[in-house]
């Protein structure tokens, strides 16, 4: 199981007290770089129309809990269009 396998599976299991870093690496992996960063968010364009952005947000080192359920939901829409 590789690190992000691992990461995405604490991720479902306790999607609060997430560590931003943690996340940032996982969005990285499935959405590349962010278009924007540098402030207190991170935003990733995704590949589909409508809402085409993922949005993240540190706060004490922590990812916001919402943000971190939505980076799921994106992810397994990823997984859904590459099955098709």
């Amino acid at each position: 199981m590789s690190q992000i396998e691992k990461l995405l599976a604490q991720f479902k299991n306790n999607p609060k007290n997430v560590n931003f870093t943690d996340l940032v690496k996982v969005c990285n992996h499935y959405f590349g770089e962010p278009r924007q960063q540098g402030s207190s968010h991170c935003v990733y364009k995704t590949s589909w129309a409508g809402n085409p952005r993922v949005n993240i947000q540190e706060k004490n080192g922590i990812a916001k809990v919402y943000q971190v359920k939505q980076v799921l939901e994106a992810i397994e829409k990823i997984e859904e269009m590459e099955d098709d």
